[in-house]
């Protein structure tokens, strides 16, 4: 019988097969003799507050997601430096709120090398049935949406990040993300797939795969990581009926790992290493979903970010990091 330890660990190779194992013949990559596509990598972070961060029992935050403090901006910024040193271009999803504060020329900087998207003003959930259901605030305050439809809240909350960050910033948007992710996406919301493309929207990051996290003992269990990799076909850049591109969000993420799951950043380190080396050796796509909220806790070192930036410099011209509106191109292509 395995011990701990032994059922712990997890090779490349078996996590590559075990990601194969349920994609068989689907991986994009090229067939025949054609050149086999580069890998994309993103590194992406969603501007918002977490609970339970910088420590545990913190609940406010659900209330005011775009309040940002002082060092989650600065690690927004020290990593957004890091990547950019390492020839990439991050993607972040602002929480249009954060807008309100006194300053936002930190946002200004982020802005110059890197891609800022929308990630709606108060963080509502865009799946929501009633307009108090959107977010935490209108449960408590729902004066604030009395009479309107959960429609016309989150529509209007896209329209107002957007014009915070053109008029507040200077800074025209590119690309929506979700608040949340959805196990299929868009996929069951064809009126919402609609409302996005007729606000201007070509692609949207709403799928997060659904796969295991939980620990066995101190570390993920072997077939929690085979989870994790069998996921990243799932997270592949498609498009929907409606025209509508999804750049889903690869497992697995900051928050599902360190606040759901309580993983240990070792751990953590090996998932997003052993993923993005299955979207080098496949020529697949990585969208890595972090909060700087969160990481600024669990990664202050930001071995995570340095990371990716080492595994795409040795893969030389067989990987890149881009935005997600390079990667939404594959979808097209």
């Amino acid at each position: 019988m395995l011990n701990r330890n032994d059922r712990n660990k997890l090779s490349r190779r078996q996590w590559l097969r075990a990601a194969a194992a349920l994609t068989a013949g689907a991986v994009t990559t090229a067939r025949g003799d054609e050149p086999r596509r580069k890998a994309q990598i993103a590194i992406t972070f969603d501007l918002e507050m977490s609970r339970d961060y910088p420590r545990h029992g913190i609940t406010h935050w659900d209330y005011e997601k775009g309040n940002l403090d002082e060092p989650t901006k600065h690690y927004a910024l020290a990593a957004a430096q890091l990547v950019k040193q390492a020839g990439g271009r991050m993607h972040f999803f602002c929480v249009g709120r954060v807008l309100e504060q006194p300053d936002v020329e930190w946002l200004k900087t982020l802005s110059a090398d890197h891609a800022i998207g929308n990630h709606t003003y108060d963080h509502v959930n865009v799946t929501a049935a009633t307009a108090e259901e959107t977010q935490f605030r209108f449960r408590r305050a729902p004066w604030l949406v009395a009479g309107r439809t959960a429609e016309e809240v989150i529509v209007d909350n896209i329209r107002l990040t957007r014009l915070a960050l053109k008029q507040r910033a200077g800074i025209d948007e590119i690309g929506f993300r979700t608040p949340g992710g959805f196990a299929d996406g868009l996929a069951p919301h064809p009126r919402l797939q609609q409302i996005l493309l007729d606000l201007g929207y070509r692609w949207v990051s709403s799928k997060y795969p659904a796969h295991a996290s939980a620990l066995d003992g101190d570390s993920p269990s072997v077939q929690t990581f085979a989870s994790i990799a069998a996921a990243q076909q799932a997270a592949q850049p498609f498009t929907y009926p409606s025209g509508l591109i999804e750049v889903p969000m690869n497992p697995i993420s900051d928050v599902t790992a360190f606040r759901s799951a309580r993983w240990k950043l070792a751990d953590f380190l090996k998932a997003t290493e052993h993923s993005v080396k299955w979207a080098i050796e496949t020529g697949g796509v990585f969208d890595f979903l972090a909060h700087p909220s969160c990481l600024v806790v669990e990664d202050p070192e930001f071995e995570s970010v340095r990371l990716m930036c080492e595994l795409v410099r040795q893969a030389a011209d067989r990987a890149e990091i881009v935005d997600l509106t390079a990667i939404a191109g594959r979808a097209t292509g």
